[in-house]
């Protein structure tokens, strides 16, 4: 009977040696070809075979010390890759593009704010303590992996080693005959990484050396922007407005008509419009860095870079506008916290979330409603009178996520201090509810989108005049979840006005007429627009004259 039991308990621990093995082998083997994007994680992602794991075999048969050290740095190399796989598929997500730690290090200080401001100074340091654990731990855990496959080859050492080999020389044949199942994907992955590391660096100092060369640095003031002279010029940003909203049909056989009717309202009162579509140098997020782009007129596609330019002495847009005479406003509706940055865009006053004097409940995390805000703006800067004409930069959230609980227009003459969004801002199901379900959050955009649009077409037929320029843009695509085409970084603009002057102005764009671009409409890369907006509305003078022939 004992020796019964001892023989059942000798093949229990064998078996379970053999299933703890097989775990090991299985997880190095996810761990090394796993994709680090999602959409990517499919079976046949998996039918490969890499080089990288029988190399890693061979190089765990070292012996003694040598061989400790050996796995110590192989634990190392692979949880950098695991970390980074794992970093790169949360920023596809949101970015589309894998993880920089050149340009995405901000993220780790933005985050520790996010957290202060959500948990605390204290609650945010356990957060990070947290998060050090979980590094140190996929370390701890695949050094570990790494020792129970160590500890099986040094059983049979010659004979692993042998069959090692021949998976190399195998593996060799078929990478030599152009079999795509022979891989390295984690030596692909990391090479990746180093190589984006190292081009970023390089960009750096290319953009160091070009962001103080802009052209129109010394164009005398009174040569820009003659032709827009006492007009207000609204620069309006709306929250992922990106050109799904034409691409996708669930969207399209909405918003198209929408802007079709658009047009039609615009006409009605007098106002007309050009559309086009922007490519914006960001995606799903990160909105300042489109911002950054339009009114600089550099391609600021990194916080990197955006820290740069606002460290820097080129005039943004606002800026040429100030010194051409104009009132510079900024209208940040989602600012609630001190913004430093804006002394860079040459603003005279800059409206952030407590500026605007909203006593209605917020929408979720969107402070106020589209519609409040430009109300505002009309309230603050745009009353009758002897005053400068004003150039404003407004940003549009109420298209940003969660998209719950959307706002509806009101009479334009009943919104006073807000309040009377109270009862909106109750309405709807709660993100929870919206965010699993995905035909409910894409309905939910497409709405968002919807209000956003008509909220802007309702302010300029009821404040539009000789006197307003609106130019109207995306910011950025949505998230990629609600594309589905992440290749894909253009956005709608539109430029509205009274005035046919203003449209004569830009007839060499070729935009489209109306509000609904058409298919072939023209496509710039949103860091041209700067340029050829001061070009369009600006005489022809002798500085300019000069700046033709560089």
């Amino acid at each position: 009977m004992v020796n019964n039991k001892i023989i059942d308990s000798g093949l229990l621990g064998q078996r379970m040696k053999i299933v703890l093995m097989t775990s090991a082998l299985i997880f190095i083997f996810i761990a090394i070809v796993i994709p680090n994007r999602i959409s990517l994680i499919t079976p046949s992602a998996f039918a490969t075979l890499p080089l990288e794991l029988f190399l890693l075999g061979l190089i765990l048969l070292t012996q003694r010390k040598v061989g400790v050290i050996i796995r110590a740095i192989a634990a190392c190399l692979l949880s950098i890759g695991i970390i980074f796989k794992i970093a790169d598929m949360g920023t596809y997500q949101v970015f589309d593009r894998p993880i920089n730690p050149v340009l995405d290090a901000h993220f780790l200080a933005n985050g520790m704010n996010l957290l202060q401001g959500a948990l605390g100074h204290f609650g945010a340091l356990i957060a990070a303590l947290l998060l050090a654990t979980l590094l140190v731990g996929i370390v701890w855990l695949v050094y570990r992996v790494l020792g129970s496959i160590q500890a099986l080859l040094r059983v049979a050492p010659i004979a692993y080693g042998k069959g090692l080999s021949a998976g190399v020389f195998v593996w060799t044949v078929l990478s030599l005959g152009g079999w795509q199942i022979a891989s390295i994907p984690f030596y692909d992955l990391v090479t990746k990484h180093v190589s984006d590391t190292l081009s970023s660096i390089d960009d750096l100092k290319v953009f160091s050396e070009v962001i103080n060369d802009d052209p129109y640095a010394d164009v005398p003031n009174d040569s820009l922007f003659d032709k827009l002279k006492g007009k207000d010029v609204l620069v309006v940003f709306i929250e992922s407005y990106g050109k799904t909203v034409l691409d996708k049909p669930d969207f399209a056989e909405h918003i198209r008509p929408l802007l079709k009717q658009s047009s039609a309202d615009l006409a009605a009162k007098g106002l007309s419009a050009r559309s086009a579509y922007l490519t914006s140098p960001t995606y799903g997020g990160i909105s300042w860095l489109a911002h950054g782009t339009l009114l600089s007129g550099l391609w600021i596609n990194s916080q990197t870079r955006y820290d740069r330019l606002v460290m820097s002495t080129r005039p943004s847009l606002n800026r040429l506008f100030q010194r051409a005479g104009w009132r510079t406003v900024a209208v940040q509706p989602a600012h609630t916290m001190a913004w430093p940055q804006g002394e860079y865009f040459g603003y005279d006053k800059i409206y952030a979330s407590q500026d605007l004097n909203y006593h209605g409940q917020s929408f979720n995390w969107i402070t106020m409603p589209d519609q409040y805000t430009l109300s505002a703006l009309q309230a603050m800067e745009r009353k009758p009178g002897p005053r400068a004409p004003v150039m404003a930069e407004i940003a549009m959230i109420s298209s940003h996520a969660p998209w719950t609980p959307l706002p509806k227009l009101v009479d334009w003459n009943q919104i006073g201090d807000g309040s009377i969004f109270n009862e909106q801002a109750r309405e709807g199901d709660a993100p929870e509810v919206v965010w699993q379900n995905t035909g409910l959050i894409l309905e939910q955009y497409r709405k968002s989108i919807e209000y956003a649009l008509s909220n802007i077409v309702s302010y300029a037929t009821n404040y539009g005049d000789d006197n307003l320029v609106i130019l109207v843009l995306g910011d950025h695509q949505p998230a990629s979840f609600v594309t589905g085409e992440p290749e894909n970084h253009d956005v709608l603009v539109h430029l509205i006005s009274c005035d046919p002057k203003v449209m004569e102005a830009v007839q060499d764009w070729q935009w489209t007429e109306g509000m609904l671009p058409a298919a072939n409409a023209p496509v710039w890369r949103m860091d041209k627009v700067r340029d050829r907006f001061i070009a369009a509305f600006s005489t022809q003078s002798a500085s300019f004259a000069q700046l033709d022939k560089r």
